[in-house]
């Protein structure tokens, strides 16, 4: 893990690529250092009906959730929300400030023992590597 959900305002979709958004929050992701290549998901979610503070049609949002395992350090979970955070600031800042975007992020930790997970992609990669 980690799994990254990013989920969106619609309107966002006709002003900027969402995959694009994906593609570079997951490369973070994964320069970061903090997730395995094979433990990493990031997806992301469109939101069609919402509303914005005053239901101005320009606002949008995003809300990115970082979903990972317990036990790394403070510093280092800080650091990587950090990062993602500002890859997706960094990504919709041309939509600025035409399209004003309120923007936020959160860690949640997965408890180990409510979650059962089976990788077939870390085999798949690890008979790649010839390991």
């Amino acid at each position: 893990m980690p799994h990254i959900i990013i989920e969106h305002s619609a309107n966002l979709a006709e002003l900027t690529d969402i995959g694009e958004l994906v593609e570079a929050v997951h490369a973070a992701a994964l320069d970061d250092g903090l997730p395995a290549l094979d433990a990493l998901r990031t997806r992301a979610v469109s939101r069609q009906h919402y509303r914005i503070a005053d239901g101005n049609p320009a606002y949008g949002f995003v809300y990115l959730t970082a979903r990972i395992g317990p036990g790394r350090e403070p510093a280092a979970v800080e650091r990587f929300l950090a990062r993602l955070m500002d890859t997706v600031d960094e990504a919709l800042a041309p939509l600025l400030p035409d399209n004003p975007v309120a923007l936020s992020a959160e860690i949640q930790f997965i408890e180990p023992s409510q979650r059962i997970m089976r990788n077939h992609i870390r085999t798949h990669l690890d008979q790649a590597d010839g390991s």
